[in-house]
């Protein structure tokens, strides 16, 4: 088969017949031709990275995931129906309501809170008013005798709401 063949033109030579692998696996018997011939066309051809296992990364970051290329992620192909679709619009719709219930919610409980702090603090402040000795000044010729730390420790005060002695 590997022959040239012959033909009746003048010193014109036709093209030789290549043979192939499989032509010169069948030719010989040998078992040892066939696994070469094998192996050597699982080499020559792409690896697959999917079965091997992968080992430790050189740089040693093992939770870093081997990097892929857009076209080889697989997509979800199946589509929900419209049924499904308008379901998990309700489902959206209802958590969404929930969420922006329980933030309306916090922000009633802040603001309850700041109202509350505000009362607490005008009340705190009534009260030690009430509680405070006051002795009241009548003569204004007696400011002017007072030395400068006690003029800046007088405070004016409504007389109505305090009682003085």
């Amino acid at each position: 088969m590997g022959r040239t063949k012959k033909t009746p033109t003048k010193g014109v030579k036709a093209p030789e017949v290549e043979e192939t692998e499989e032509m010169e696996t069948e030719l010989s018997n040998d078992p040892d031709a066939k696994v070469e011939e094998q192996s050597e066309k699982k080499v020559g051809g792409k690896k697959k990275t999917d079965s091997l296992p992968r080992g430790v990364p050189k740089s040693g970051r093992v939770w870093k995931t081997q990097k892929q290329k857009f076209s080889t992620i697989k997509k979800s192909l199946n589509r929900g129906s419209f049924e499904k679709k308008e379901q998990l619009r309700q489902e959206m719709k209802q958590v969404k309501e929930l969420s922006r219930s329980i933030k309306e919610q916090k922000k009633n409980e802040k603001e309850q809170q700041k109202l509350r702090r505000e009362e607490n603090e005008r009340r705190k402040l009534e009260n030690q008013q009430k509680s405070e000795i006051v002795q009241i000044i009548k003569n204004p010729a007696k400011l002017k005798r007072i030395r400068k730390k006690q003029l800046r420790m007088i405070e004016k005060r409504d007389l109505s709401k305090v009682k003085a002695i």
